[in-house]
Order: C-alpha cells, then structure tokens, then sequence
C-alpha cells in the first residue's frame, strides 16, 4: 500500500478516519479527531493501517441531520410560546 500526505486511513482494527501526514518507509505520521473534539497526532506502523474513502454525501447527510434537529427545535421553542400566550 503507497500512502501519501492526504489520504485517509483506518487502524485495520476499526475506528476513526485518520489523515495521513508524513510518510516514511514503515512509519505514518497521522492525525485524527477524537470524539470531543480533541486533536491527536501519533506515528502508527504502515502494517497497522488501511486505506479508506470518505464519502462526501455522508458529511452532507450529517450537516442535513443537524440542520433538521435545529428545524424542529425552533419549531418547537415557536409552538411552546404560543401555548404560553393562550394560557395566559
């Protein structure tokens, strides 16, 4: 496997996409982003990784999932005002 600056891997072992920034011979200098948002950056052994693609739609399909959550949040902060003003 050729890897270079740029591409994205996985531990064969599973996880998180990991973007491969220095390459040398057996070694891959990476980096990725944990589940809080930290940043981590480690060399991993070549043995260790797989390439991997990134499907654009599915970052795509996140931000519509968030923007929906959103939606109806505002939806409902809109609704649960009108029930207040006729309560009252």
């Amino acid at each position: 496997m050729e890897l270079k600056p740029g591409d994205v891997v996985m531990l064969k072992s599973g996880g998180h996409p990991i973007t491969v920034v220095e390459v040398d011979e057996d070694k891959v200098e990476c980096l990725w982003m944990g589940t809080d948002g930290d940043l981590f950056r480690e060399t991993l052994p070549l043995v260790a990784l797989e390439s991997t693609e990134i499907d654009p739609e599915d970052d795509e399909e996140d931000d519509d999932e968030e923007e929906d959550d959103e939606e109806e949040e505002d939806d409902d902060k809109e609704h649960g005002s009108r029930k207040k003003r006729k309560a009252a």
